[in-house]
C-alpha cells in the first residue's frame, strides 16, 4: 500500500541516495514498473521525493524493456545516453538500460538473481558499493 512498512527502503538507501544527491555533477531520476500513484505514494512516505528530478512510470511508458523510460528521462534532463546510468535490479532493467545505450549498473538484493543481470557494466552488492562504483565507471568512460 506504499507505507514506509509495506514498502521498506534497502539498508543505506536513504544515505547514498542523499550524497549523490548532493554531487551538483549528478541528476538523480527514476523509471520504474510502477504506476505513477504508486511511486508518488513510496515516494512522499519516504521523504524522497526531493532527490530526484525526473520520474517515469509504466502507466505512460511501454514496459521494460522498452527504452522509452529513459529516453524520456534523458530528454527531460538534457543529459546524454553516454553520460547516464540505469541502476537497476532485474533482467529487463538491463536490457533497457542496453536499448537506450546507457551504462547499467545490476543490484543483487533486489527481484532477480545475480545470473540474470549480465549485461550489466557493473554489479553492486550493497547499496554503499553504488558511489564507488560509479566513481569508476566515469573514470573509466573519461
Amino acid at each position: 500500500n506504499g507505507t514506509p512498512q509495506s514498502s521498506p527502503l534497502y539498508p543505506k538507501a536513504r544515505d547514498v541516495l542523499q550524497s549523490l544527491w548532493a554531487r551538483p555533477e549528478y541528476l538523480l531520476g527514476v523509471a520504474t514498473g510502477k504506476s505513477r500513484r504508486g511511486l508518488d505514494i513510496l515516494l512522499d512516505k519516504h521523504g524522497l521525493r526531493d532527490y530526484f528530478i525526473t520520474a517515469q512510470c509504466a502507466d505512460v511508458h511501454p514496459s521494460k524493456p522498452h527504452p522509452a523510460m529513459l529516453q524520456a528521462a534523458l530528454a527531460e534532463t538534457g543529459i546524454a545516453a553516454k553520460n547516464a546510468v540505469m541502476i537497476g535490479d532485474t533482467q529487463f532493467d538491463m536490457e533497457m538500460a542496453g536499448a537506450a545505450g546507457v551504462h547499467a549498473i545490476g543490484v543483487t538484493w533486489g527481484y532477480h538473481e545475480v545470473d540474470r543481470l549480465v549485461c550489466a557494466d557493473y554489479i553492486a552488492n550493497d547499496f554503499v558499493q553504488i558511489p564507488s562504483i560509479l566513481n569508476t565507471l566515469w573514470q573509466e568512460a573519461a
